[in-house]
């Protein structure tokens, strides 16, 4: 029987979510609620790979995601929102998948290998960080995404999950699906301060529940042309994040047009294209906050989605795992 393609998306409960996520990942997901059957994903066990310390956050800021889910216009009864940890069978998936892949491949993954560097794990790499590709790939096949909404620093991973697939598919039978990466409008936005990307654990991002005076503080103390002294010295628009800003959230596209220029040509101060980008973000920012406010207290509701959300993946997930233990010849006569 023929089914609807479906999605397999989600963030890991490390904070709440920024633009940066925003632009890479959740504008699709928005659009493509309506075509696909959409599985969204919180990753709470990978969040333990670096969180394992302070497991006690992750209820807090598992609602809070939820909350960022619902103020972008994700809507529950068009897609499944659940609670990875909740999912075993997900974890019974990465167990086989660890056999299909080697721990040189793992350490050549140029987005774990990033991700290593900004945490400074060197001598102590968690096994579980690691790993977590695996745990995508099961996460991902769990549910047989036909397509995965990512930043494009993630794409790493959908290879590494068609490797896993095609490793799979041919030592066995071919019941997983091969994913295909959707990057959003954005490739990457970078972090207020200018270095890489937006990131929770660095501090540079402005967030989707950012109050208007909180975002016009942090764009007032953006990183800009480290080169230009005075207004009056022309500046550089490319690697200038204020401008990367405006791209990606002010549809005024002529006023950009013409603040790129007169920077170029030294006829425009930093502080007034900074006040052009403050209301441009509030003003894509204020219907977030105005879905997001119904939901702001009422912790029942957000657990009633989760609930709903989590029963019905799991039961995806455990026909997922049926089809591959079969496969493995391993859906033995005696199991529960």
């Amino acid at each position: 029987m023929n089914r609807k393609k479906r999605i397999l998306t989600g963030d890991r409960p490390t904070g709440c979510l920024h633009l940066g996520h925003y632009v890479g990942s959740l504008e699709n997901r928005v659009k493509l609620q309506e075509e696909y059957d959409t599985f969204i994903l919180i990753a709470d066990v990978q969040a333990l790979t670096d969180h394992f310390e302070h497991p006690e956050i992750l209820l807090n800021n598992i609602r809070e995601v939820v909350r960022d889910y619902l103020s972008v216009g994700l809507n529950p009864d068009k897609c499944t929102i659940f609670v990875q940890s909740m999912i075993p069978e997900i974890a019974e998936l990465a167990i086989y998948y660890l056999n299909l892949v080697t721990v040189a491949r793992l350490q050549r993954n140029p987005t774990v290998k990033d991700e290593m560097k900004q945490k400074g794990f060197e001598a102590n790499l968690p096994a579980g960080f690691l790993v977590y590709p695996v745990h995508q790939a099961a996460d991902i096949t769990a549910f047989q995404a036909d397509l995965v909404p990512v930043g494009k620093d993630q794409l790493p991973m959908i290879e590494q999950t068609n490797e896993i697939v095609r490793r799979f598919n041919g030592l066995y039978q071919n019941v997983l699906t091969e994913p295909a990466g959707l990057v959003g409008t954005v490739s990457r936005l970078p972090g207020t301060d200018g270095q890489g990307k937006m990131s929770k654990s660095i501090g540079n991002a402005i967030y989707l529940s950012d109050d208007a005076k909180t975002v016009e503080k942090k764009v007032m103390g953006m990183y800009t042309d480290p080169t230009r002294l005075r207004a009056t010295d022309p500046g550089h628009v490319e690697g200038n994040p204020v401008f990367t800003y405006h791209d990606a959230f002010n549809p005024n596209k002529a006023e950009v047009a013409e603040f790129k220029m007169r920077y170029q040509q030294g006829k425009v101060g930093d502080v007034e294209v900074k006040r052009s980008l403050i209301g441009a973000l509030n003003t894509f920012l204020e219907p977030i906050r105005a879905r997001r406010a119904p939901f702001a207290d009422d912790d029942k509701k957000i657990d009633e989605i989760l609930i709903a959300g989590t029963a019905r993946a799991r039961k995806v997930a455990q026909e997922t795992l049926a089809e591959v233990r079969t496969a493995m010849k391993i859906q033995y006569p005696f199991s529960l």
